[in-house]
């Protein structure tokens, strides 16, 4: 049976003058009214921008903030480097700094840390930001780091909110050091076999920091030297089956290093808390010291000391010269807290320079 809307009875429309409306068609046309009233009493809103007050995300609320100087709180049109973002409430900045602000680098960041800071903006236009807010604050915080007196400041770049202690515990890297503790007697073997041809540069050795300290280098700042690996497989393939090996970027390396008899290295930061450095006692004099954060320990042959080098820390050899020199074989890892996402992006950031 076919409807008809006459079979409606509704009264006429006087004020628009026409024949009657359904129900149906009098709830549009009020809906279409309420649209257009929310729509003309919204205030205009820029694009990209996110609305301050009552409307700002919820995400910017619940983030985590830490208070940043005034002086850098406003924009400016300036040359700094800037990020396609929001501006974050007066005073407070966050880990979501990185897609909530338009706040410029600071002006007295380094050249190294605008370098970084240029690298981090390419690697997240090609991958993602997501994960990348403790890279960001890490990055525009670096000069404040630098200038604060502390037990522990790594010198090229600190991730916020990484627990930190001076000596890490076995289970921290449990698979590598038991790798490498396994391995001790073909790693030893093979170095006393490089070590009896003699110390020279032209055999692959190098000499840092003060007279006494040597070193025949597997991997540098991320780079691998093809000639000692070679001088040293069975080394090489172990390093190669530890899961953490800091490989693809300049803040990993591993080789082994030798302190001679009376020799000191002072007070010194390593340069960054996102590794640990992993030390192997080959031989180890009873007159030698490493002091950590202000916590001594001495090495152990055949045994691992995991050692977080961004602290403060000292390195002595009091013993004579019929104790030879001190030996260990060090390897940086990752540190246990920085994620896989963050990893990826610090080996992107880092790049070793060939």
């Amino acid at each position: 049976m076919p409807w008809s809307l006459d079979l409606v009875p509704l009264p006429p429309c006087a004020l628009l003058g026409g024949p009657p409306l359904s129900g149906l068609l009098w709830t549009v046309l009020l809906l279409f009214l309420w649209y257009c009233y929310r729509v003309g009493s919204d205030p205009p809103s820029h694009s990209g921008m996110l609305k301050s007050g009552s409307g700002r995300s919820s995400f910017s609320r619940s983030s985590s903030r830490s208070p940043v100087d005034p002086r850098h709180s406003a924009p400016k049109a300036s040359a700094a480097i800037t990020m396609e973002t929001v501006e974050e409430e007066e005073g407070t900045e966050s880990y979501l700094t990185p897609v909530l602000s338009h706040a410029p680098f600071p002006t007295e960041a380094a050249a190294e840390s605008r370098k970084l800071y240029r690298a981090l903006q390419e690697y997240a236009k090609r991958y993602s930001w997501a994960g990348m807010g403790r890279i960001h604050k890490g990055l525009r915080n670096q000069a404040r780091i630098n200038d604060r007196p502390s037990i522990q400041k790594p010198h090229l770049f600190y991730l916020p909110d990484v627990p930190s202690i001076p000596f890490f515990p076995r289970d921290a890297h449990r698979h590598d050091i038991e790798v490498l503790e396994a391995s001790y007697p073909i790693i030893l073997a093979e170095f006393q076999a490089m070590y009896q041809r003699g110390i020279d540069t032209k055999l692959g050795w190098s000499y840092q920091g003060p007279k006494g300290q040597t070193v025949f280098p597997l991997y540098n700042a991320g780079v691998c030297v093809a000639s000692n690996c070679r001088a040293c497989p069975c080394t090489y393939r172990t390093l190669l089956s530890l899961r953490t090996f800091i490989s693809s970027n300049s803040l990993g390396s591993a080789g082994f290093w030798l302190l001679g008899p009376g020799a000191t290295l002072g007070g010194a930061y390593g340069p960054t808390n996102t590794r640990l450095r992993f030390h192997l006692g080959l031989q180890t004099p009873a007159q030698c010291e490493l002091v950590v954060g202000g916590e001594p320990q001495c090495w152990s042959e055949g045994h691992c000391l995991l050692v977080d080098d961004s602290f403060l820390h000292t390195i002595s050899h009091n013993g004579g010269a019929e104790d030879g020199p001190r030996v260990i074989f060090s390897v940086d890892l990752w540190h246990p807290n920085v994620a896989a996402a963050e990893r990826q992006a610090l080996d992107y950031i880092f790049a070793p320079e060939q």
